[in-house]
């Protein structure tokens, strides 16, 4: 077994609490992360000195000046940041993402990568603006906001201001309701152009969406928004519902208002919530205009508002386990430039608190009998019909609210384990499984850091501040 991984998971399992409190949970994982330091943009001809630091307006960047901003704030904070891009558009501009974490360039083993993707809609332009500055404000508040340290300490957030650069080109400040920049170059709706699980998805794949499956298979997602516009709204999975036998079906299909529910439905609602009710006006549930709709709490099911082939949260959770809801920011699409500081302040905490999420639940890694991480073992709770698996260093995350669960793990050449274990509010469970080789052994049971038997307690203990940030109570 290498000597490096042995050393990481015996750090989490025994001095866990100590690491958190000093940010230093894990060892980094060499080559683990889709950016490396070539990817990474230090042209010191195009930013700003480092000793004044990149200044951002509240003003709508085009993706020239969008490339200089992050450019410079990742020469700024080079400890802190990390600029990749994962391919290019159809026109051929970078697909920009930016890492802020302690650990920009390496995966932190144990801790869980999260990540936003914004102006999927060329003409949805204030999540574009809002991330620039969410990347800004995590930097620039780092040392002096005990809980965004904790949280860069402990996660790796990743940022795309825009999946749609070339859509963004040709939209224009001030449109509210048109559809003009909506698709990419090629006349593409890229929200509708991801497989699905319940149609088939007959729309030619683009460059856009070829790149962001790519990216989302080489990292563990664990938790992913989505920021759109033109309603003020949290919506979570299901965005499509099953296929219809027949063509009348379909057509009434098409505008049937009828939820399509997720096994994870509970934790879905929750996390709609979390972003709602830290929004200045989300939660209120105010329709846009008159006549359109009001949604309970802020929140909504996605094909209970409207059904769509194709949508990207759908893909993120059933083909990758990553929970991805569908934040729609603003009701108008486009507003004016003088609007966005409002929308900022608006989401700003909201922002910040559903990336934490990612901690809520259970996580842990799954290991052969010689303590080797198990790649891609397969990773269900019972009664939730949906598969996660492991990373190649046995990791796993399972975002889940309080209560008790049955999990079911599986890999090729092992014995599968049924292990019970409980989810508290208060902390994250960690719940270590070791798989035993299916030669030559009889069925056993799971066995983990702290015990043999089949109910499993251990939990994460989080710094008391953090944890009454992160799960206040109720």
């Amino acid at each position: 077994m290498n000597l490096q991984f042995k050393w990481t998971l015996w750090t989490a399992n025994v001095f866990l609490l100590m690491n958190i409190l000093t940010g230093a949970f894990g060892q980094y994982a060499p080559n683990a992360a889709y950016a490396t330091e070539d990817d990474v943009s230090t042209n010191l001809s195009e930013v700003e000195s480092r000793e004044s630091g990149p200044e951002l307006e509240f003003k709508y960047h085009d993706h020239e000046e969008m490339t200089r901003y992050l450019r410079a704030i990742s020469a700024r904070y080079p400890a802190l940041t990390a600029l990749y891009s994962i391919g290019k558009s159809v026109q051929g501009r970078d697909l920009w993402v930016m890492v802020v974490s302690a650990s920009p360039y390496e995966h932190m083993i144990g801790k869980p990568d999260v990540k936003y993707v914004a102006n999927i809609h060329g003409n949805e332009a204030v999540g574009r603006e809002l991330l620039l500055h969410l990347i800004q404000y995590l930097a620039t508040a780092y040392e002096t906001d005990t809980y965004i340290k904790w949280l860069l300490d402990n996660t790796r957030i990743h940022l795309m201001p825009s999946m749609n650069p070339d859509g963004f080109l040709i939209s224009r400040e001030g449109q509210c309701d048109t559809i003009h920049g909506r698709h990419n170059a090629r006349r593409y709706d890229l929200n509708r152009n991801f497989p699905d699980f319940f149609k088939t998805n007959t729309k030619q794949p683009q460059p856009e969406t070829e790149a962001v499956k790519e990216w989302i298979s080489k990292i563990q997602f664990v938790v992913s928004g989505s920021l759109h516009g033109g309603a003020l709204v949290a919506s979570y999975p299901f965005d499509n519902t099953p296929s219809a036998n027949n063509i009348i079906n379909a057509v009434f299909q098409n505008y049937a208002h009828t939820p399509s529910i997720a096994p994870d439905d509970d934790v879905f609602r929750h996390l709609a919530l979390v972003y709602s009710n830290n929004h200045a006006k989300m939660s209120r549930g105010v329709s846009c205009t008159s006549g359109s709709s009001r949604f309970e709490k802020g929140i909504t099911n996605g094909a209970a508002w409207y059904p769509l082939t194709g949508g990207m949260q759908d893909y993120n959770y059933l083909w990758h386990g990553c929970m991805e809801i569908t934040l729609e920011i603003s009701c108008c699409k486009y507003p004016p430039a003088h609007e966005l500081n409002k929308y900022w302040q608006d989401n700003k905490q909201s922002l910040i608190k559903f990336l934490a999420e990612a901690h809520r639940g259970a996580h842990g890694f799954v290991m052969d009998e010689n303590g080797n991480p198990v790649d891609r073992a397969s990773i269900r709770v019972k009664g939730r019909d949906v598969t996660y698996h492991t990373t190649k260093y046995g990791e796993f995350w399972r975002i889940l609210l309080p209560g008790t669960y049955k999990l079911e793990v599986a890999a090729e050449g092992y014995l599968p384990q049924e292990v019970e274990f409980f989810v508290i509010e208060s902390h994250p469970t960690l719940l270590n499984v070791t798989l035993h080789s299916a030669k030559g052994h009889a069925p056993s049971r799971a066995t983990t850091t702290k015990t043999k038997s089949k109910r499993i307690t251990t939990t994460t203990a989080l710094p008391l501040e953090i944890g009454k940030m992160l799960f206040p109570e109720e």
